[in-house]
């Protein structure tokens, strides 16, 4: 690698990491200012964001000293940990590309489980609906979610659909979005990877000046 590539890779791995610090930033911020307005309710929610944000904001530090300062440590770990987080998100984004209607319903079924009635009670206001399901596998806990909804269309008197059926409609076309996006950004993150690799591997020496000597010959 001369010193142009060199210089180039250097330039690119620093400005994805600045670029992955935004993200982190906004992240954060986003996660404390829908907590601050009451938007979002659910803490694990909120703390996931968060932890989310915080993890990214680290590895581009990381990532932003070792490239400035040619840190091999740093780049190394940075570029382990890139990894992984490929090979999850690779796997995560194609899991949301092909899961059908019934794996749908069934992660939603035990996302809305595990939920807090404060959680329940959050998209049932916000999706004018009431109960994940009314069939008979979840005739029991839709007659207590229904009980318990304060969705304005219980309030009204007039006809609450089921969130579930609410959810599902959408569920397909959001899990695509997720997916595709979440493909895109882990190969961004494979290709950080690999710029960080040939930073790592090339000295900065190369761009050393030298001071040019005539040769002469007889």
């Amino acid at each position: 690698m001369g010193c142009g590539e060199f210089t180039c890779s250097k330039n690119a791995l620093c400005a994805v990491n600045v670029v992955y610090m935004m993200v982190g930033l906004l992240l954060t911020g986003v996660a404390a200012w829908g907590k601050g307005f009451g938007i979002v309710s659910s803490i694990p929610i909120i703390g996931g964001v968060i932890a989310v944000g915080v993890f990214l904001l680290i590895i581009a530090i990381v990532g932003l000293v070792g490239a400035i300062n040619h840190h091999q440590v740093m780049l190394f770990f940075y570029m382990v940990i890139l990894f992984l987080v490929f090979i999850f998100q690779f796997g995560v984004s194609c899991s949301c590309l092909a899961m059908n209607k019934g794996q749908q319903k069934a992660l939603l079924s035990s996302a809305w489980g595990i939920a807090s009635n404060e959680t329940r009670n959050t998209v049932e206001k916000n999706l004018n609906c009431c109960g994940f399901m009314n069939d008979t596998r979840n005739a029991e806990q839709f007659k207590m979610d229904y009980t318990l909804c304060g969705a304005p269309c219980k309030r009204n008197g007039s006809h609450c659909e089921t969130c579930g059926d609410k959810m599902l409609a959408h569920a397909d076309e959001a899990l695509k979005i997720m997916g595709g996006v979440g493909l895109f950004f882990s190969f961004t993150e494979h290709h950080t990877e690999l710029e960080g690799t040939e930073v790592d591997m090339n000295s900065p020496d190369l761009c050393a000046h030298k001071t040019w000597e005539p040769q002469f010959y007889i």
